[in-house]
C-alpha cells in the first residue's frame, strides 16, 4: 500500500500514512509544531521523532528545520504527524493474493526472509522460489536482493506471513517426445512366417511313423525282389502285437548270408 504524498491538500482530505514535508515551527518539552502547508498545524509527540528513545526535543529537531512526516491521526484542531516511517502494510492490509515487492534480509537453508514493508518480514521457502528443484535458498537468491512476491498465507496469531514468487512465473511447458512408429507390415511378416512353420510341422506329424522292425522287414522284401530302395510310405503301421509276430516270423523264414 503506497503512502501518497500531499502537502496542499485540505486536512479533510488526508489520511493516515500520507507522506507530508515540513517545517519545524517551535519545539516544546513535548514535541514540535510543524507547518505542512494545511489550513490546520501539524504536531509531532516526542515519542514520535524517532524509533530509538528521545530525551530532548532539540536532540532531534530545530525551529526552522526541513523534516519529513507521515499522518498518523487527524484531529479537527491538528494533524498528529510521526517522523518514524509507518508500515506499508498493517495486518489488516494483508491478505492472499495481494502482490508486494521486498528486500532478502536473511537467508536459512528452508527459504529466505523478505522485508516488505510490514510488521513482520514475510517467508518465501524453498519449494515457492521457483517452478524448478531448489535443494537451499541461497542457491537462487542472495541477501540485499529485491523481489516481487504473491502472500499466499497470513496468520495473524502466529504473526506469520508466506509468500511465493512461484506464483507469479509462468508454469514451465513439458514437451512431450514423439513415441516411434513401428515399421509398417512388420507384424504381417512376423506373422506369416510363423503361420508357415506351424504348417510345415503340422505336415510332417501327419507321417505315418514306422517302427525299426517294420523297417527292417521291408527291406528285407526288398532285398528278395532285388531293389535297393525302401519305400517307408507304402507300409501301413501295425500294431505291438503285429510286430512281434513279424518278429518271430523273420528268425524262422529270412534267408542268412549270401
Amino acid at each position: 500500500m503506497a503512502t501518497p504524498d500531499i502537502n496542499t491538500a485540505p486536512a479533510v482530505a488526508l489520511e493516515p500514512k500520507t507522506k507530508l514535508n515540513g517545517k519545524v515551527l517551535k519545539t516544546t518539552l513535548a514535541g514540535a509544531l510543524v507547518d505542512i502547508g494545511q489550513n490546520i498545524p501539524g504536531v509531532i509527540h516526542i515519542s514520535q521523532l524517532s524509533d530509538k528513545e528521545v530525551n530532548k526535543v532539540e536532540d532531534i529537531v530545530k525551529e526552522g528545520q526541513e523534516v519529513t512526516t507521515w499522518v498518523k491521526r487527524i484531529r479537527k484542531d491538528r494533524v498528529e504527524l510521526t517522523m518514524i516511517e509507518p508500515l506499508m502494510y498493517d495486518w489488516k492490509d494483508l491478505k492472499p493474493e495481494i502482490i508486494v515487492k521486498g528486500k532478502v534480509i536473511r537467508l536459512e537453508t528452508y527459504g529466505a526472509f523478505v522485508d516488505f514493508g510490514a510488521e513482520r518480514p514475510g517467508l518465501v521457502h524453498v519449494s515457492e522460489i521457483t517452478h524448478g528443484y531448489v535443494k537451499t535458498a541461497s542457491e537462487a537468491l542472495k541477501e540485499g536482493e529485491e523481489i516481487e512476491a504473491k502472500v499466499i498465507e497470513v496468520d495473524r496469531r502466529k504473526r506469520q506471513i508466506r509468500l511465493s514468487m512461484k506464483a507469479l512465473l509462468a508454469e514451465p511447458v513439458i514437451e512431450e517426445k514423439p513415441q516411434r512408429e513401428e515399421r509398417k507390415g512388420k507384424g504381417k511378416r512376423k506373422g506369416k512366417k510363423e503361420e508357415e512353420t506351424y504348417e510345415m510341422e503340422a505336415e510332417v506329424s501327419n507321417e505315418p511313423q514306422f517302427t525299426g522292425m517294420q523297417v527292417a522287414w521291408q527291406e528285407a522284401l526288398e532285398r528278395a525282389k532285388g531293389k535297393n530302395k525302401v519305400q517307408a510310405k507304402s507300409f501301413k503301421p501295425t500294431s505291438e502285437t503285429q510286430e512281434k509276430i513279424l518278429n518271430s516270423t523273420l528268425e524262422k523264414r529270412l534267408p542268412t548270408g549270401g
